[in-house]
């Protein structure tokens, strides 16, 4: 909903309309880019700031809001996440007091299986219907089954604390409210960051008050999430992107091609987007989260890839998935097959698709192709110096096989994947290529725009943010108002859920 619409209707107060604007709609998250968020969100920050000092009443105000912030998507299954939070603490002060190493496991179990029931329930229970079906033994029909927004996010979460505990990295959380805090923390609450415990609640424990330095910080990275989500990812989707992954078989091949690379950004820009700003409303209120993405169309291959994507996923499958399953620490053939299933679950992770588990899959395949290859050229391991030709070459093939596996990832069907690929290959027609700058310049603009933004120097970028930091309070609002009326000239009517929301 608009800005000026939510202003109008507070200004008028019609209780009615004032009330509705407040309760659940499915179809209308409190989301970072909505005029609601912007207007709640002040008056947050004002009380959040006068109960800095008081501890426990800021843990209870921000949990109430945090709260509140997932009912307004998900309803009543906030009380989930409250079932989450007071299974997760009962179960880390047992675990912290079992001595036993199979009391220790079986609490580690029980805390999977509820999570992993749930995700399995709520995400893959009618894929698992369906696929029964198909086979035409038994016929059942879909559930009518609501995912609650986030549950991907929070349940990741939730599994990293008791594993931890197991692994005596971190001791128990005795005090429920840090840990409800943890875990419903609003800014990473729907989409992200994965933030692990024995990053945040330190943090808690210390009741840390922004400096001067973070809100500078925070107000760059909100401003760059809203600029990336907004002027770059929301346009270029409404008018070119999804017109053709709805309908390849109506373009030529270069446009299914514009159409591929359009969605990289897309999605780079959508979901990095969300994660600056997640990041950044974390640094107005004195928390910092680890970064989520450095460049990642920059990398020289598919490793490198995971290394600078989704950097809080990548990592916690790694450390939770890939090395319980033995990791690099036995035979060729097992390593390959536990980066294979690692890269497997990561894609189903993402939903209840076949698309995802192929697209995860293919995943799986790069990485493993990638280290065989390097295992060949280079057996001993050694450091080497990549020219720079070379280098660039590995750029533009590892971006290449990145962006078309995520052909996968956006299509509705493999009909449409091989409508996409027969375009591509047969029916290319780059004649019309001056018709299409002509007929879509913005979209040419905004996409050339992300894409040469993305691959500067990331020195440009520590620059812009130290200049911003250096400017006064009063210049730095200026220069966030001015961003914020550019956003909501730029945005459509309708306002675009974040893309990973959905998981």
């Amino acid at each position: 909903m608009a800005l000026d619409n939510i202003l109008h209707i507070f200004d008028s107060f019609d209780t009615e309309k004032i009330l509705k604007v407040l309760q659940h709609d499915a179809a209308n998250p409190l989301l970072f880019n909505t005029g609601l968020f912007l207007l709640l969100f002040t008056g947050f920050i004002v009380i959040y700031r006068i109960l800095r000092k008081c501890r426990w009443l800021k843990l209870v105000f921000v949990i109430l809001f945090s709260l509140y912030f997932y009912y307004k998507s998900s309803a009543e299954y906030c009380f989930i996440l409250i079932g989450v939070c007071v299974s997760d603490y009962v179960l880390g002060i047992l675990l912290g007091r079992a001595s036993r190493n199979w009391i220790r496991r079986l609490i580690v179990g029980i805390n999977v299986v509820i999570n992993v029931g749930m995700l399995v329930y709520f995400k893959y229970f009618n894929l698992l219907i369906e696929t029964v079906s198909s086979f035409g033994y038994i016929k059942f029909d879909p559930l009518d089954i609501v995912l609650p927004a986030g549950i991907s996010f929070f349940t990741f979460r939730s599994i990293s604390y008791i594993v931890d505990i197991y692994r005596r990295e971190i001791e128990p959380c005795t005090d429920f409210l840090a840990y409800t805090f943890y875990l419903t923390f609003f800014p990473p609450l729907l989409a992200g960051p994965v933030v692990r415990a024995k990053d945040m609640l330190p943090q808690v424990k210390m009741n840390p008050v922004a400096s001067r330095a973070m809100v500078s910080e925070g107000l760059f990275l909100i401003m760059a999430g809203l600029v990336k989500k907004v002027i770059v990812a929301d346009y270029i989707s409404q008018n070119f992107v999804d017109r053709v992954f709805d309908n390849p078989s109506l373009y030529s091949g270069f446009e299914n091609l514009l159409g591929i690379y359009g969605f990289a950004i897309q999605l780079y820009c959508d979901f990095s987007g969300y994660s600056d700003m997640a990041i950044g409303i974390a640094l107005l209120l004195g928390y910092r989260f680890l970064d989520n993405f450095r460049s990642p169309f920059k990398s020289q291959s598919p490793t490198e890839f995971w290394r600078r994507w989704h950097i809080s996923l990548s990592s916690w499958l790694r450390d939770y998935v890939y090395i319980p399953l033995g990791g690099n620490r036995c035979s060729r053939t097992r390593r390959n097959f536990n980066q294979m299933n690692t890269m497997l679950i990561g894609g189903l992770w993402h939903g209840a698709s076949w698309m995802y588990l192929i697209w995860g899959g293919l995943q799986g395949l790069f990485l493993i192709g990638h280290k065989e290859i390097k295992g060949k050229i280079n057996p001993a391991g050694e450091k080497r110096q990549v020219s720079r030709w070379r280098a660039v070459g590995n750029i533009f093939l590892t971006f290449n096989l990145i962006a078309f596996s995520f052909v996968f990832f956006r299509a509705r069907s493999l009909e449409a994947v091989l409508d996409m690929g027969t375009q591509i290959f047969n029916d290319f027609h780059i004649s019309v290529a001056p018709q299409f700058i002509e007929g879509y310049l913005l979209i040419v603009i905004a996409m050339a725009a992300a894409y040469l933004l993305h691959f500067a120097p990331e020195k440009w970028t520590a620059k812009l943010k130290s200049v911003y930091g250096a400017m006064p309070l009063v210049i730095q609002a200026i220069v966030l108002a001015i961003i914020i009326l550019i956003v909501i000239q730029v945005r459509g009517s309708d306002i675009v859920p974040f893309i990973y929301l959905q998981y």
